[in-house]
């Protein structure tokens, strides 16, 4: 039913081969896109990420609380069409909901 197929890394370039025993674990779990990146870089990416979650330095960036005006730091990009909040006015909201 599956045959290997090559793809190219979105990271690196390189041809990578997603193995028809790949393809059917990814149907089995449900997961429509095959995969961008070749092994290797999905490894690099999986231990940059696991780092970051793990003590590593995060990118934090400067925002004005939408709800008392207060500058603070968040470590997410802000998207212009949602509001922010400071860590206490978030809190404040989260406990209320």
């Amino acid at each position: 039913m599956f045959e290997d197929k090559t793809l190219q890394c979105r990271e690196c370039g390189q041809d990578f081969i997603f193995t028809a025993g790949e393809q059917e674990f990814y149907q089995q779990k449900g997961l429509l896109n095959e995969p961008g990146r070749c092994p290797d870089c999905r490894q690099r990416r999986k231990q940059a990420m696991s780092a970051s979650r793990n003590g590593g330095p995060r990118e934090m960036h400067t925002i004005v609380c939408a709800e008392c005006g207060k500058e603070d730091q968040v470590p997410f990009l802000p998207r212009n069409d949602k509001p922010v909040y400071c860590s206490d006015c978030f809190e404040r909201a989260r406990v209320r909901h």
